[in-house]
């Protein structure tokens, strides 16, 4: 059942991704907005449908939470150390420094505002709807920015709205089925295994949850478009950091890992300083710094696994 759901998560996500393409080309966005807003928030729909059907099965008595948070977390792990380090193998990865200090600054923010909404241990409904309204503010933001928009290139090819709109809505609907298939199987995985259910939410559901942005980003860097693939996965991180947790606590109180907040939370605001430093001082993310920011996922993944 987990693999079949995750399997769904991926392909339903990557149907709905072309559908929202194709909307924002019509829309006229340009590549760096269809990566941070379009594609991750495509892309993170199975983040978002665990956390809300999670949120819905707290709502009814039983306690979800570490799926919501570990899997939110796991996936934002896997996003800035797994896929941007394999795409950085593929090819040389920079941004403009505008682009460095306004959204990876949100990025580091949003990281600090869930650590203090989780200290005490829980994320309650009024801390939900807090972190969805400043998801909500960055989004507007970023779309009110004459920079997010470019003029058409010639001969540029989209699908018509209707039929894009027909592929996104689709692709969501086997999101759904998805994550009904992971949410229940990653209990029993747990059970049958002896392992505790954050764990398997932050290192299975996180990496498979990852699928789909590292489908898009290493097709990206094969088309030559670095900006669309940073993008996404900058945008990916601070959807997930602010979104899934926020929406699944407006449905329902969520208790907050003790051990995801001294460690996971704190080893990923790491990483990610190490990567905007290398954006910063290194021009950009080649074959070492990826190699660099791997090596650290891997003894992440290594280091979480041994505790379980």
């Amino acid at each position: 059942m987990l693999t079949v759901g995750l399997i769904g998560l991926w392909r339903g996500t990557d149907l709905a991704i072309h559908g929202a393409v194709s909307i924002a080309r019509n829309l006229r966005l340009s590549e760096f907005v269809v990566g941070i807003a379009v594609l991750s928030i495509g892309s993170d729909l199975p983040e978002l449908t665990i956390a809300i059907d999670a949120g819905i099965r707290n709502l009814e008595g039983a306690d979800m939470s570490d799926v919501v948070v570990g899997s939110a977390v796991g996936s934002s792990l896997g996003q800035i150390g797994l896929v941007l380090g394999i795409a950085g193998l593929l090819g040389y990865l920079t941004l403009p420094m505008y682009i460095l200090k306004q959204h990876g600054g949100v990025m580091l923010g949003a990281l600090v505002i869930l650590v203090l909404t989780g200290l005490d241990g829980t994320v309650t409904r009024t801390e939900g709807v807090s972190l969805l309204t400043i998801y909500a503010i960055y989004f507007v933001l970023l779309l009110t920015d004459r920079r997010s928009y470019e003029k058409p290139k010639d001969g540029e090819k989209t699908a018509a709205l209707p039929t894009a709109w027909a592929c996104a809505l689709g692709g969501v609907a086997i999101v759904i089925v998805g994550a009904e298939l992971t949410v229940r199987s990653v209990t029993n995985v747990a059970e049958a295994l002896a392992i505790d259910a954050a764990i398997i939410a932050i290192v299975i559901i996180g990496i498979g949850t990852s699928l789909p942005e590292l489908s898009i980003s290493v097709g990206a860097m094969l088309k030559k478009r670095a900006q669309m693939s940073v993008g996404n996965l900058i945008g990916s991180n601070i959807f997930d950091t602010l979104v899934p947790i926020g929406a699944a606590a407006v449905i329902a109180r969520l208790s907050f890992d003790e051990l995801i907040l001294r460690f996971d939370l704190p080893f990923l605001f790491a990483l990610t300083v190490i990567v905007m430093f290398f954006f910063a001082h290194k021009k950009g993310l080649q074959k070492g710094e990826a190699i660099t920011v791997l090596g650290l996922y891997i003894a992440y993944v290594l280091v979480r696994l041994a505790h379980a």
